[in-house]
């Protein structure tokens, strides 16, 4: 149960009302000799008069209390005045079987305006300490103010008079400087020129040595330039043709190839046709050797009369053979006289015989002493 319990104007032990209102935590306890204490004393009572039983006792212990006390010790120890309320007031409702879990006073007041005044006494009070305090920290910041400026000024005329020697000696100074300058300058100035000769000779020398590396770049330019023109030779010339060079020389290989498997085959058939024509020749000599055989035996059973019907069927194919050179001879000249004539065809026709016996092999002039009627 959450009870709200207040005592209007209740005076202290100073004689001030106050209304202090509080707020408590009970309930009802379970132990079975309590619980039944409970029972005794609230059965057949709502939850409403419950409450205001419980409420009118705390409120009476509550004043009772608050008639001890000062205002003080009512306003600025609330947690007290709560834990007093409590530990005062629990036996009471213990004895009606409830337990106070928790008391709290919400708020303290007054229709005097006696915790009004007492806040103002406080302020007041703290008011004037700090009027007080802010009068000394005003003199105090016065007489601190006062001996700033009397060390700031002592500070002042102590700066004056070292800026004045410092002046002077940077007068002094100055002149000793103007003249090491100016001599300095002179000196700067001759080794200035001679730094600008050794600076401009270094520069020359870097140049060369630019001009040097740049040729060296140069060179090796256009050395790549040389390998690039060989690779694109190699690429564009030289590969295309070793290329057409393989290509011929593949075709020229087939064709050595083709010739030589041709000269094979055409080989293959003159041999053929050698052994065919070497067989027909064999089998012509063989039947021409049989014709001569056969002659021979005629010749050898005829005899004389067979040669000389040879040499006899042979003779006009020889005067054919004679006469054919004068047969392209337009005109023949004989350088002579009549005599001479008569001696070269006697002469000629003395030569038949031998001739016809060198052809032939005949002896015409015996062959012929052998026909009746003829005269060698």
């Amino acid at each position: 149960m959450t009870l709200n319990p207040m005592c209007e104007n209740v005076e202290t032990a100073q004689g001030v009302p106050l209304t202090v209102t509080g707020v408590a935590q009970c309930k009802i306890m379970k132990a079975d000799e309590l619980l039944g204490t409970a029972s005794e004393q609230f059965l057949g009572k709502s939850v409403k008069e419950i409450k205001q039983t419980i409420l009118q006792t705390l409120e009476g212990h509550l004043r009772a209390i608050l008639g001890t006390l000062t205002v003080e010790e009512v306003y600025k120890d609330r947690d007290q005045f709560a834990a007093l309320v409590r530990e005062v007031a629990a036996p009471d409702v213990g004895r009606m079987g409830i337990e106070i879990l928790s008391f709290t006073i919400k708020d303290v007041y007054d229709d005097v305006q006696y915790l009004a005044s007492l806040g103002k006494a406080q302020t007041a009070v703290v008011k004037r300490d700090a009027d007080a305090g802010v009068a000394e920290a005003n003199r105090d910041a016065g007489i601190r103010e006062a001996e700033c400026e009397k060390s700031a000024m002592d500070v002042k005329y102590s700066t004056d008079t070292k800026i004045e020697d410092n002046t002077r000696m940077y007068k002094l100074q100055k002149a000793n400087f103007d003249q090491e300058i100016n001599t300095a300058k002179a000196e700067s100035q001759l080794a200035y020129e001679l730094q600008a000769a050794k600076i401009r000779q270094r520069i020359r020398n870097e140049e060369i040595q630019i001009e040097v590396v740049e040729r060296r770049k140069q060179i090796e330019i256009e050395s790549q330039e040389v390998q690039r023109k060989d690779r694109e030779l190699m690429g564009t010339v030289k590969l295309p043709a070793e290329a057409e060079a393989y290509r011929v020389q593949t075709m020229a290989q087939g064709k050595q190839c083709q010739t030589i498997e041709s000269a094979r085959a055409e080989a293959e058939r003159i041999r053929k046709i050698g052994s065919a024509e070497a067989h027909a020749i064999e089998l012509v000599g063989k039947a021409e050797a049989e014709r001569m055989r056969m002659k021979a035996h005629v010749y050898k059973q005829y005899g004389d009369a067979a040669i000389m019907n040879i040499v006899l069927e042979s003779l006009p194919k020889i005067a054919a053979e004679v006469a054919a050179p004068l047969a392209k001879t337009d005109e023949i000249v004989l350088i002579g006289g009549n005599d001479n004539i008569t001696n070269d065809v006697t002469r000629l026709v003395a030569q038949l015989p031998p001739s016809i016996n060198a052809l032939t092999g005949v002896d015409l002039s015996k062959v012929l002493s052998k026909i009746p009627g003829a005269k060698a």
